[in-house]
This record gives structure tokens, sequence and C-alpha cells, in this order.
């Protein structure tokens, strides 16, 4: 019997449907290349995919706005991801639990997310109400990409501790392809039927 490979990934991996509306073409372009690379190699090389439930889109539904780290970075959203955490972390110690069937490579996030992030996320001063602000132009500015995980990937990270499970986490982010393409065995090269 063959070893069956297993990885976590962000629900947007499989599903670009629940993220946030973005309208920077170049950006959205490059990521998208990346997924579409990515999905394609660990198709190709066997790896059985196991999504994970989207806490922003479970929580604000598919018409919310952008948000940073910050504001997800409070009980509340903590509670809701450890929720939405617990049955993927229950099957990931099963995997593991029967090593001579199954090889869990990790789980992959997506970086520049405020969720979702593992080497970089979203933060910025936002909060309160939109109208009447005279400096929403310099609010919404604040947000930039900073080093740091995202806060659905802080939680996972957290559980996994207690847990003791050591898995890696790694992210998509197309300005560094290699980190998440290492995930897969043999996947360096690019898949010649792909753009």
């Amino acid at each position: 019997m063959k070893k069956q490979t297993i990885l976590f990934a962000a629900h947007c991996i499989l599903n670009t449907a629940s993220k946030v509306v973005m309208y920077d073409d170049a950006e959205m372009a490059a990521e998208e290349a990346l997924r579409r690379r990515f999905v394609h190699a660990a198709l190709d090389a066997g790896v059985q995919i196991i999504q994970l439930p989207c806490p922003e889109f479970t929580l604000y539904g598919a018409r919310r706005w952008g948000h940073t780290a910050d504001q997800f970075d409070n009980p509340f959203f903590r509670a809701h991801c450890r929720a939405l955490l617990s049955p993927a972390l229950i099957q990931a110690r099963e995997y593991i639990q029967h090593p001579e069937r199954f090889s869990v490579l990790g789980f992959l996030g997506v970086d520049g997310s405020p969720s979702c992030g593992v080497k970089y996320s979203c933060e910025g001063a936002w909060g309160g109400n939109l109208s009447g602000r005279q400096d929403l132009s310099e609010t919404i500015a604040s947000a930039k990409l900073v080093s740091g995980r995202g806060t659905f990937f802080r939680v996972l990270e957290d559980m996994l501790l207690e847990e003791a499970l050591s898995l890696p986490l790694e992210g998509l982010f197309a300005p560094e392809p290699e980190r998440a393409m290492g995930l897969i065995p043999g996947a360096g090269r690019p898949n010649p039927s792909l753009p």
C-alpha cells in the first residue's frame, strides 16, 4: 500500500471565491498564478489536500471589508478560530498516529492575509465608523505588510503546541514561491502545462 501524503491548506487555496474582494490586478494575477501552480503540483504529486475553513468568510460572509490582523486579535475572533481549527487538529493527530500509511506535510496559509498569513500579515490602525472621518485616507494607507502570522495561524500555532504536534507552517506568497512549492516533494520545477 502506497503511503498517502496529506496537506492542510487555507480555504482560499482551493476556493478563491471566499476571499475579500481585491483591486490590485497585478498582485491578484501573481497570487493566482502561484496558487494554480501549487495546486497542480500537489495533485500531480498525489498530495491529498484538506481544506481548512475560512474564519473571515464564516464570520463576516462574502460582502465583508478587508481587515487587519490588529482587528482580528481579540478573544472573540480567536475563539472562532479555535472552534474552526479543532476538527483539523483531530484529523492531523489521527493521520500522524499512522505513519505507516500517512505523511503529513504541514499547513499552508496565504501570506499577507490578516488571518492566514504565516510569515507576513497585514496590520494597520483600522477601526471605527467610516462616515464623517477626516483621516480616512491616512487610516486606509496605514495598512501594511508586516512580518508575523495572521490571527488564524497564530491560534493554529498555539493549538499545535498545546497538542504537542510538530508540523511545518508555510505560506503561499507570490514574491517567494519556493516556500510553498518546497512543501511538495519534487515540486520545485514548474508544470509545463501551466502558463
